[in-house]
C-alpha cells in the first residue's frame, strides 16, 4: 500500500514539475515578452498571427509523432525512456529562451516550438504511465491529483516569477527584462529537479513480450495500423476522441491566447499576470472538487458541464471591456480547467485496453495537439481577417458547442465492456 501511494505522489509530481513551463512560459511570460520584446510591439495583431503559428507549428510536430512514439513505447517497454528524452529537451529549449535577444522573435519561436514539443511529447508517455500506478476505482483521483499538484507546483513558481518581475531591485536584479529572462531559467531548473521522483519511483509495467528499442522502432509501424484498425472496431473510443478533438481545441487555445487577447485588448501586463496567477490557485483545490464531483455525478456529465460553461465564458469574452472582466472570466476559468483536462484523461484510460495504453493515449494526445494546431490558427486568421481580435475569441464557441454534441453521443459504460474484451 505505501508502495502504491509513492508511486501515486511520485507520478503526480511530474505534474507539479512540468506545470511551470505550462504557467511561466506557455500561459504567461511568453506571449508577453514576445508581443513586448522579441516581435515589434507597435503590430500586435501581427505578434498575435505569429504565436498562433507557433503553438500550431508544436502541435504539429507532436502530432505526428505521437500515436507511433506511443506504439513503440508500448512494443518496448519504453515509456519512461521517452519521457526522459522529451522532458530533457523542454528542459533545454526552455532554458535557452533566456538567451535570446530584443528582436530575435524566430529564434525565440524555435526555441518554444521545441520546448512545446518536450512539453507535450513527455505528456503523452507521462499519461500513460497512470494506468500502471492507479487502480480503475482510484483513476479520477489519481488524475485530477495530478493535475491539482501541477496547479500548486506551477503557480508556486509562477508567483515567484511575478513577483521578480514586479519587483526586481529586491531579488538583486537588474531590471524586468533580466526578471522575465530568469523566471525561463528558473522554470527549466523546476522542471528537470521535480522529475526526479517519476524516474526513481515509478515502475514502468513489462509488456508481456518486450522488444529491443531498435526493434520495437519496427515493429511500431505495424502496431500503429494496428491501433488503427482498433480504434475503428472501439467506435465508443473514436467518438470519444472526435468530440475530444472539438472541446480541447476550444481549452487549449484559451490557455495559450488568453494573455494575448488581453493585451490586444489594451490591458496592462501586470493585471493579466495577476489574473493568471489567481486561476492556478483557484484552479488547484477546483480540480481536486470537480474529482470529487465527478464522482457523484458521473465523469461525462461532470465533462458536459464543464464545457457548457467555457461555451459560456468564451461568449462573455467577446464583449469584456473592463479589467475585473478578465479577472471574473479567469476566476470562473480556474473552476473548470483542471476538472475537464484531469476526467478526459481519467474518462479515456477507463475505456481503452490496459495493455495497450501508450499507443491509445499517442493517439489521444495526437488529437488534442492537432486540435490545437486548428484553434490558435483560426483565431489568428480571423483576428488578421477582420481586424478585431473579439472575433477571433469568438470563433472558440464554435469547438465546444460541437465537442459537447458529439460527447453526448459517447456511452461510456460501453466503452468499458468492449475495452475489457480487447484484453
Amino acid at each position: 500500500m505505501l508502495d502504491q501511494k509513492k508511486s501515486v505522489i511520485s507520478w503526480a509530481m511530474y505534474d507539479w514539475a512540468n506545470s511551470a513551463f505550462a504557467t511561466t512560459v506557455m500561459a504567461g511570460f511568453f506571449p508577453i515578452f514576445f508581443k513586448e520584446y522579441w516581435a515589434d510591439p507597435n503590430l500586435p495583431q501581427q505578434s498575435t498571427f505569429y504565436l498562433g503559428m507557433a503553438n500550431s507549428l508544436a502541435s504539429i510536430i507532436v502530432a505526428a509523432l505521437a500515436p507511433f512514439l506511443g506504439a513503440v513505447a508500448d512494443r518496448g517497454s519504453a515509456k519512461k525512456k521517452f519521457l526522459f528524452f522529451f522532458a530533457f529537451l523542454g528542459v533545454v529549449m526552455t532554458g535557452s529562451l533566456y538567451m535570446v535577444a530584443q528582436g530575435h522573435w524566430m529564434q525565440a519561436v524555435i526555441f518554444y516550438v521545441a520546448a512545446t514539443v518536450g512539453f507535450s511529447g513527455g505528456n503523452i508517455f507521462y499519461d500513460s504511465l497512470i494506468t500502471g500506478v492507479s487502480s480503475e476505482k482510484k483513476m479520477d483521483f489519481t488524475s485530477t491529483l495530478g493535475f491539482g499538484l501541477g496547479y500548486i507546483g506551477g503557480g508556486l513558481l509562477f508567483l515567484l516569477n511575478v513577483l521578480m518581475f514586479q519587483f526586481p531591485a529586491f531579488f538583486g536584479i537588474s531590471g524586468k527584462v533580466m526578471a522575465i529572462k530568469l523566471s525561463f531559467l528558473s522554470v527549466a531548473i523546476w522542471w528537470a529537479v521535480f522529475s526526479i521522483p517519476l524516474f526513481l519511483f515509478v515502475k514502468e509495467p513489462k509488456a508481456e513480450k518486450g522488444v529491443p528499442l531498435f526493434q520495437a522502432v519496427v515493429e511500431g509501424w505495424q502496431q500503429l495500423i494496428g491501433t488503427l484498425r482498433d480504434i475503428r472496431h472501439l467506435k465508443v473510443v473514436g467518438l470519444f476522441l472526435l468530440a475530444y478533438w472539438f472541446y480541447i481545441d476550444g481549452v487549449d487555445t484559451i490557455i495559450r491566447m488568453a494573455v494575448d487577447y488581453g493585451k490586444s485588448l489594451g490591458f496592462d501586463s501586470g493585471a493579466l499576470i495577476a489574473a493568471l496567477l489567481m486561476v492556478q490557485f483557484i484552479a488547484f483545490p477546483a480540480a481536486i472538487l470537480y474529482g470529487l464531483f465527478s464522482m457523484r455525478i458521473g465523469t461525462k456529465k461532470a465533462i458536459m458541464i464543464a464545457i457548457c460553461a467555457y461555451t459560456l465564458i468564451t461568449l462573455l469574452a467577446f464583449f469584456m471591456t473592463q479589467k475585473w472582466h478578465f479577472f471574473a472570466l479567469a476566476a470562473c476559468i480556474g473552476l473548470f480547467q483542471g476538472g475537464i483536462q484531469a476526467l478526459s484523461r481519467s474518462l479515456f484510460a477507463l475505456i481503452i485496453p490496459a495493455n495497450k495504453s501508450a499507443q491509445f493515449f499517442g493517439f489521444f494526445n495526437m488529437l488534442g495537439k492537432f486540435a490545437v494546431v486548428f484553434g490558435p490558427v483560426m483565431m489568428g486568421v480571423i483576428t488578421i481577417l477582420t481586424e478585431n481580435v473579439r472575433y477571433g475569441i469568438l470563433s472558440v464557441t464554435v469547438l465546444f458547442v460541437a465537442g459537447g454534441f458529439l460527447l453526448s453521443k459517447v456511452n461510456i459504460e460501453e466503452g468499458k465492456r468492449v475495452a475489457k474484451e480487447y484484453l
